[in-house]
């Protein structure tokens, strides 16, 4: 069996910026950039033309706003200025560690997770409860390009793991991203029909994790 394993709002709670786009800019001002006048309205548009479900990483959107509006940001400025604008507080939610265990027991166990901001899952982990050594795989749509719930984002995380999508479970608490693993034959497990605890106990039980 391969369960892998949404993480915000899954296994962790973070707190993001409640204003991700002065966030970014007061970084870029640290960082030497001439941030433009009209700042929100340029971090607001959309700047670069992707495929419908692939992952725009968020340093290259805003490098865009800024070129959008003539402005440069040298040295690696845009990525520097997204790294630490996202610099969150993590919470482990209740059942998290317990239930990455039961996988890891059960098979193997990765963690497939929506995120435009680069080295934001790894220091996510770091600050977790959680062993980042506890996962035989991390994917993460900054990483592969595609966010759930296209296919490939999970196409990608059973690669990772060396499984066929189909025989991928995936647990995660949003429906119209994490139930996307159904399209390609894979199983949800719904956290807001069910716990971490019960995943836990049906995987150390020998059952089936889906409810």
């Amino acid at each position: 069996m391969a369960v892998s394993f949404d993480l915000f709002g899954t296994l962790v709670d973070a707190e993001y910026p409640s204003d991700p786009g002065a966030a970014v800019a007061d970084a870029l001002r640290e960082y030497g950039v001439a941030v433009p006048d009209d700042w929100d309205d340029a971090y607001r548009e959309v700047h670069i033309d992707a495929p419908e479900g692939a992952e725009v990483p968020l340093p290259a959107h805003v490098a865009a706003a800024l070129r959008s509006r003539g402005v440069d940001s040298p040295d690696n400025a845009a990525r520097r200025a997204v790294v630490t604008a996202f610099d969150p507080e993590v919470t482990t939610r209740h059942g998290a560690v317990d239930a990455v265990a039961a996988a890891r027991e059960a098979g193997s166990v990765g963690l497939l997770s929506n995120c435009s901001v680069p080295e934001l899952v790894a220091r996510t982990l770091i600050r977790s409860d959680l062993d980042r050594r506890g996962f035989d795989d991390v994917t993460t749509s900054v990483a592969c390009g595609w966010r759930k719930p296209h296919r490939q984002a999970f196409e990608a995380a059973a690669r990772g793991l060396d499984v066929d999508a189909g025989e991928l479970v995936h647990v995660g608490d949003d429906p119209d991203a994490d139930g996307g693993v159904e399209a390609v034959g894979g199983r949800f497990v719904n956290l807001r029909e069910t716990t971490l605890e019960s995943v836990a106990a049906r995987l150390r039980a020998g059952e089936d994790p889906c409810p």
